[in-house]
Parts: structure tokens; C-alpha cells; sequence
């Protein structure tokens, strides 16, 4: 039985790596700003009329940066424990790969891949430059209909379970900066992975996302960037040593 589980697991791989099924915890760190070598100013946000979403992908995993005040004014209720702060990035994924400080077992990616398991939001506050704060990480950005926020603070609001007072209910710290993990009422499993939490959260600001190309963090980069949603580039890794740089 347990050598038909391994080579599960095995067949298993090549779609999680593909699909971003699980984020791994990766070493705590501070949120603090990372001098950039490439430009003599920091990107810094466009300014527009509407407001500016900001997706962010590594090689398997995306998630949002958005502008806490223009959720808060539609309704959203964040953690107490967050407090005012410009920006809050949000993912979403499986709980015991966010809370546990080690790699996944075998049978841990298993169970939650195949079967449902327990979610977490996660939401960190943000209040420098984002390039600056997140320098391994793709980012892309659009822009919203401030009307959007009413349909995206809702979707966020029902990512969490509440507590007596209302409030969303937190588990842990974060996975890194000073955000907290909020338990989720949705379960996760393939292909309900994170990066779908992300599609729907694109959708509900407005924006069109297929759920099948959400699976992985390269199809939602090349779905956010198509002139109908219209995200641009502001930052690459790869830029911090010059290479690639678009022309101002």
C-alpha cells in the first residue's frame, strides 16, 4: 500500500511544481528596505484614477498588494493586530505549509493535494516601497475601479473566519514581515490550490482570469498581462543587477 502512495506522490511532483499547490515556508525575515543597485530611484506606483493592484509571482506562487484604506473602505475588517498601514499583501494556501517551520512530508503534500484540508489568508502589512520589500519576487500592476472595492473587500471578508467580535480569527505570525495567518472556512486541495484564491480575488476587483491558466504562477503572469487586464512589469529579480532594466 504505502509503495502505491509513494509512487503517487512521485507522479504527484512534476503537478505541484507546476500548479503551485503548496506554499513551503521559507526563512523568517524582517520586513525592512533592501537597498536596489540598478536604479537611482526606487519604482515608485503610477499615479491613476483608479487603484493600483499589484500581483506578485515567484516560480510557483502569486498573490496580491493592495491599498489597506480602500479595502477598509468598503467594508473589509482586517486582523486588530495589523493596525493602519499603507499596503497589505495577501496569499492563500494550506495550513500546515504555512504554520509548520519545516519542509512538508511525503504524506503531508499528499494529504493536501488529494484530500481537503485547512486554509490559511495570510496578510502582512506593507508600508515602503514594494520593490524595495519584496526584491525576489515578479511584480506586476494594474489598476481597479475604486467601485471594485466593494465586491474584493467582500470576497477577502469571506476568506476568514470570525470570532466572537467579528474579527477575523489568527493563528500564527506569518511566514515572513509582521502579518498574521488567518484561518480560512474554504478547504484546499487540487486543483482548489493557491493561486485559484488568486483568480478569484482578480476577479472580484474586476479583472479577467480564467481558473485553469490560475494554476500555475507563469499562466496568471501571462493572464494579468494581456491588454484587456492590462498589469505591467515594475520589477524583476533580476534587475537589482542591472540586467534587463527597461528604458525609463
Amino acid at each position: 500500500m504505502r509503495s502505491g502512495v509513494a509512487q503517487l506522490f512521485l507522479l504527484a511532483i512534476p503537478m505541484l511544481m507546476a500548479s503551485c499547490a503548496l506554499h513551503f515556508p521559507e526563512e523568517k525575515q524582517e520586513t525592512k528596505r533592501v537597498e536596489m543597485a540598478a536604479r537611482a530611484e526606487p519604482v515608485e506606483l503610477a499615479s491613476a484614477p483608479d487603484v493600483p493592484v499589484v500581483m506578485f509571482a515567484d516560480e510557483l506562487h502569486t498573490g496580491l498588494i493592495l491599498k489597506l484604506a480602500w479595502l477598509k473602505r468598503y467594508g473589509y475588517v482586517p486582523p486588530p493586530e495589523i493596525g493602519n498601514h499603507e499596503h497589505v499583501v495577501f496569499s492563500w494556501g494550506d495550513e500546515t505549509a504555512y504554520v509548520q517551520e519545516r519542509w512538508l512530508s511525503p504524506w503531508q503534500v499528499i494529504d493536501a493535494l488529494f484530500l481537503p484540508s485547512a486554509s490559511v489568508m495570510e496578510i502582512i502589512p506593507m508600508d515602503w516601497n514594494i520593490p524595495e520589500v519584496m526584491p525576489t519576487q515578479r511584480l506586476y500592476q494594474g489598476f481597479a475601479a475604486d467601485s471594485a472595492g466593494a465586491s474584493l473587500a467582500d470576497f477577502l471578508n469571506h476568506c476568514s473566519v470570525r470570532n466572537d467580535e467579528g474579527t477575523p480569527l489568527t493563528i500564527a505570525d506569518s511566514s515572513w514581515g509582521k502579518g498574521r495567518l488567518i484561518r480560512s472556512p474554504h478547504a484546499y486541495y487540487f486543483p482548489r490550490i493557491c493561486n485559484i484564491w488568486t483568480v478569484d480575488a482578480l476577479r472580484a476587483a474586476g479583472f479577467s482570469i480564467g481558473g485553469l491558466r490560475g494554476l500555475s504562477a507563469d499562466g496568471m503572469v501571462e493572464q494579468v498581462t494581456k491588454p484587456k487586464n492590462g498589469f505591467q512589469q515594475i520589477w524583476a529579480p533580476e534587475w537589482q543587477m542591472g540586467e534587463g532594466v527597461p528604458d525609463a
